[in-house]
């Protein structure tokens, strides 16, 4: 090859290199370039503001964002800070509390125990309940409550979610939150089971409850074992409260009006 054709070669390939586009960059630069509202109404322009613009004005410090392609992580980013006061920031590996996302994963490990042929999806769950069991009335006795029916929010249990405790608070057991010894009023069902859909975070505490009773492991181990650790969320955990020795991971919980959540964060025994 003569000089002056490696010559060219050479600039050519830096050319390239210098123009050449990453995919994962150009993704998280649409991201925090435009952030689309809740409700896009055809045929109005949308607004182009940007990830940092939503934080601010939505009070939200931190954002933690993983992008999963054919079941693995195409990649993780962090933005903002973990704690206001302290100017920590967010990363990757910060823990954010889940609060309804732990449903399906709770689900998962359900039906773990039902791919085991341990439990059936349409078996009464007093069958297995042993610590505390599903009071009976004039619903039940038209047609018992069942796992399907819990995951599927069909069961026609109370109490749509919960507002959780300050860390320093007593906090009650599984069994005292299902009787109503807690902050929010007793577990019972109020509609014939199978008949109607109804939200109720109430009918997952019962199948919290009824896990650790058919394997007899806590129900922060029975997670960990069955769906955390074999799919690699090494950093995640069901553990409530927080283990003191993990508090520096945790990120802060505000409001929608920037304050501070009580002591950082609730615990959430259900």
């Amino acid at each position: 090859m003569k000089r002056c054709d490696l010559l060219v070669l050479m600039i050519l390939t830096a050319c390239g290199a210098e123009t050449a586009v990453d995919p994962v960059a150009q993704h998280i630069a649409a991201i925090e370039g435009r952030v689309l509202p809740s409700v896009v109404i055809a045929g109005d322009t949308l607004d182009r503001r940007s990830l940092g613009e939503r934080m601010a004005e939505l009070h939200v410090p931190a954002v933690s964002m993983a992008v999963v392609e054919d079941g693995t992580i195409g990649w993780a980013r962090a933005w903002g800070t973990a704690d206001v006061e302290t100017q920590r920031p967010a990363t990757t590996a910060t823990l954010f509390q889940a609060a309804s996302i732990s449903k399906p994963v709770a689900a998962t490990a359900m039906l773990t125990l039902v791919q085991e042929g341990r439990l059936d999806l349409d078996t009464d769950v007093n069958t297995y309940l042993t610590s505390w069991k599903v009071p009976g009335n004039a619903f039940t006795r038209q047609a018992p409550v069942t796992l399907r029916e819990i995951v599927t929010h069909t069961a026609g249990f109370t109490v749509h979610g919960f507002p959780g405790y300050a860390r320093s608070a007593t906090i009650p057991t599984t069994v005292g939150v299902l009787d109503g010894a807690g902050n929010t009023p007793p577990i019972r069902v109020a509609a014939v089971p199978g008949t109607a859909f109804s939200y109720s975070g109430g009918g997952y505490t019962v199948m919290q409850l009824l896990l650790a009773d058919v394997t007899g492991e806590s129900f922060t181990d029975l997670m960990q074992a069955r769906v955390l650790t074999p799919v690699g969320m090494r950093l995640s955990t069901y553990a409530q409260p927080l283990p003191e020795a993990r508090w520096d991971e945790a990120a802060t919980g505000y409001r929608a009006s920037g304050d501070p959540v009580e002591e950082r964060w609730h615990v959430y025994p259900e």
